[in-house]
Parts: C-alpha cells; structure tokens; sequence
C-alpha cells in the first residue's frame, strides 16, 4: 500500500525552503497530484499550523497517501482524496494556498488547463499556487538529462513531456493568477509560484 518515490528525499528540502518564504501561517494547503503521499506528512510536520488536503486521481496512490498519513498520526493532515484535476467542478474547498509537485509533465495538457482553472476558482485574491517540477524556457538551454526525460515520457504516453513555462503561466493568466516567481531547483527543477489576482 505504502509506496516510495526516491526523488522525495531529493526534493522536499528545497521545496521546503520556497514554501516557508510562500505559505500563510495558518489555513488550508490543497495539493493536488499528491502521489505517494510523502510530501503532505513531510510538509504537514513543517508546518503544524496548517491544514493540508492531499488529492490524486489514482486510487492506489490515494491507498498509498492514506498509509503514510496513518503512520504519520499528524492532526494536520486531511484524510485523502480522489480528484482529477481534469474534472469540474473541483469539491468546494477553501485553500488559502494549492501546491502540485511533478504532475504536469506526466500528464495530458488537459490537466494543467484543470488545475489552472480549479486554482481560479478556488483561491482568494492574493493565495498562491506553487509548482514544481522541470520546464522549457524560452531562450534558455534545456538540460540533456531533461531532453533525455522528456522523451522517456512521451515513449510511455504521448500526451505526457515538459512544458513550455510561458505555456503554462499564459494558462494561469487566463484563470486570474499572475507569474511571481521563478526558483531555480536542484536536478534542472524550478518551483514556480503564481498569485490569485
């Protein structure tokens, strides 16, 4: 039940590090695409004033969310649950923040359109969303290990592969949410923070 993805212990530090410049001091943090569930507990722990709502579309990793937050036993994290942020409307959460780590490269489009959206409906003016994952950029050289990545992915499914950051953040102005920042990350990463106009 309990899954494991070694890149969580690479990342959530530095992850970390952005959301304690980001995250309000206390509220509801909505991640969505959660995955195993490793980051909620980490993060969850962190920061024990806030609530968090992990989400994923897959049922084995809602399984999987489920038994990292039972053994956890932390107050602050909410039981798991099942959305596609494809489908609309999203639940009527209230989060003060939305966080989604690695999914949009390993999903289709569609979903990206989804979380921008649901992050548009959802934040209150001045929440933000943060992203994390790796990204093209116009005029800047995209790492060989993340060419090599991206074809990977689209060998397992074509619909899947980095996005262009400009792609992504014009998706985000039409849903209300402006471009902050851009933290460079290690292993060619970047954690993007939007805000809700």
């Amino acid at each position: 039940m309990k899954r494991h993805a070694p890149a969580t212990e690479r990342n959530r530090e530095p992850i970390l590090a952005v959301l304690r410049e980001v995250l309000p001091e206390r509220g509801m943090v909505l991640e969505v695409a959660s995955g195993t569930g490793e980051h909620a507990v980490h993060f969850a722990r962190a920061f024990p004033r806030l609530l968090f709502q992990p989400t994923d579309p897959d049922p084995e990793a809602v399984a999987s969310i489920e038994a990292w937050r039972r053994e956890a036993r932390l107050d602050n994290v909410m039981p798991a649950a099942q959305l596609d942020a494809r489908v609309r409307p999203w639940p009527a959460w209230h989060p003060h923040a939305i966080l989604c780590i690695n999914m949009i490269h390993i999903a289709p489009w569609t979903a990206t359109e989804g979380l921008m959206r649901g992050a548009g409906q959802l934040l209150e003016p001045g929440a933000p969303l943060l992203l994390y994952g790796p990204y093209r950029r116009g005029g800047v050289a995209t790492a060989s290990s993340n060419e090599a990545f991206d074809a990977s992915l689209k060998a397992r499914n074509p619909e899947w592969g980095l996005r262009t950051l400009e792609d992504v953040t014009a998706e985000a102005e039409k849903n209300g949410l402006t471009l902050e920042r851009i933290a460079e990350m290690p292993a060619n990463n970047l954690t993007v923070v939007f805000r809700k106009g």
